[in-house]
């Protein structure tokens, strides 16, 4: 790892990464307190719309912005972001109204959805040797791991001292930041590319993936992670305060556990891709998220037993892990199977796709368990997610993807020894 830090413009993406995802953090906390203040009683309301917001902004604003900017240097894109970011925080203590939450909350979004591809997509361009990358994309799930686990804790040490208006401040100083340092960075120059419509440049990225049998299998993957990431985000406070009768500091433990879970598999799995090929890791984490919700359901129905505790912590551990031994290579997919021409918009579609997976899985979890029960729920979503395994092992993938993946995993290895 420290190895890649030394790259000196690696070094400075990954901390602009990092206190990007520090103000995000702080905006979420800052933002129900917002709203809370704004609503009282229907504060739910405004946050369940906001996210559901911001899966929108992600799906629809990502690829057509990676269309309208492709020619627009790296750089600036990124910074404009950044800038739009803090702009949007600093205004959000001025609002009034819900509907002006629900407007900012889109810019931000789609500021975000401008964002994080076009910097997923600039990685392998300054790290260019896979096995610096592979330990890169670790990097990255870690810092997304640390931020969902330290975000709550700082922002709550910063409110014994200050209120959640300047939490916003705060957060708008962290985008500012993240541009300040990607403004410092020397990029890769972009190659030039041929002029194209519109039009093609918007179905690009979906084109390589229709085209590429692997990525047509990773696009069910995506949906075997959100149906048992739905699980979690939405019906862990359910399941730890309703089902257990546990504290408020025991539904934070268990989060925690799903990070921790999540952030070992990601330091140790560069080891771990260097002797295995991807597809093989990928699909153990499919095989493990639907065994995991199933044992979701069994400790529910045995909710009053002394084991239910202790196992929930494990299979919240055990969830996190195989989340991350699906998601941390993606991106090396993504690399082996777009080029210079592509890539941007390979990306944007990535993260447009993933995150409209969460639009069925989300709410799913969450009507599910009002109506069924835990235990119902978590057994759909694992059905679910075997579905979508199969699909991304036999259906969308089928035996050309298994040759090629195979091939190209072979060739990874050679080349790493």
């Amino acid at each position: 790892m420290r190895n890649v830090l030394r790259n000196t413009a690696y070094r400075k993406l990954f901390s602009a990464q990092v206190v990007a995802l520090i103000g995000t953090g702080l905006l979420t906390v800052a933002l129900g307190l917002l709203a809370f203040d704004l609503t009282g009683g229907d504060a739910g309301i405004v946050l369940g719309s906001a996210l559901t917001i911001k899966m929108l902004a992600y799906v629809g604003v990502a690829p057509v912005v990676s269309a309208l900017t492709s020619h627009v240097p790296r750089k600036v894109l990124l910074v404009s972001s950044d800038v739009l970011r803090a702009g949007v925080a600093i205004s959000l203590p001025f609002v009034t109204e819900a509907w002006q939450i629900y407007l900012l909350i889109f810019v931000l979004q789609a500021a975000s959805a401008t964002f994080t591809p076009a910097f997923q997509a600039l990685i392998p361009d300054v790290l260019p040797k896979k096995s610096e990358y592979t330990r890169a994309l670790a990097l990255s799930r870690l810092a997304y791991d640390l931020e969902s686990l330290l975000s709550p804790i700082l922002a709550a040490a910063l409110l014994i001292v200050i209120s959640h208006h300047s939490l916003l401040v705060g957060t708008a100083l962290c985008f500012v930041g993240s541009a300040t340092l990607v403004l410092s960075t020397t990029l890769p120059a972009m190659r030039s590319t041929a002029a194209a419509p519109f039009v093609d440049r918007l179905t690009r990225g979906v084109r390589v993936f229709w085209r590429t049998p692997p990525l047509r299998a990773l696009l069910a993957m995506n949906l075997v992670v959100a149906a048992s990431t739905a699980m979690v985000i939405v019906n862990t406070v359910i399941l730890v305060h309703n089902s257990l009768e546990r504290t408020q500091v025991d539904f934070a433990i268990t989060l925690a556990c799903y990070g921790l879970g999540s952030m070992l598999v990601a330091l140790n799995l560069p080891r771990v891709l260097d002797r295995y090929p991807d597809r093989r890791v990928m699909l153990t984490g499919c095989a493990i998220l639907p065994s995991g919700l199933v044992a979701v359901a069994l400790l529910v129905l045995a909710q009053d037993s002394a084991p239910a505790w202790p196992g929930v912590l494990t299979v919240w551990f055990v969830l996190g892990a195989a989340t991350a031994l699906i998601l941390t290579p993606s991106a090396r997919l993504l690399r082996r199977y777009s080029d210079d021409t592509n890539r941007p918009a390979v990306f944007a579609v990535q993260f447009s796709l993933s995150h409209a997976c969460f639009i069925i899985t989300n709410p799913l979890a969450g009507i599910l368990g009002a109506t069924l029960g835990l235990a119902p729920t978590a057994l759909v979503l694992a059905a679910i997610a075997v579905l979508a395994g199969l699909a991304g092992l036999a259906g969308l993938a089928g035996l050309t993807a298994v040759r090629s993946w195979t091939s190209a995993s072979t060739r990874l290895q050679k080349a790493n020894r």
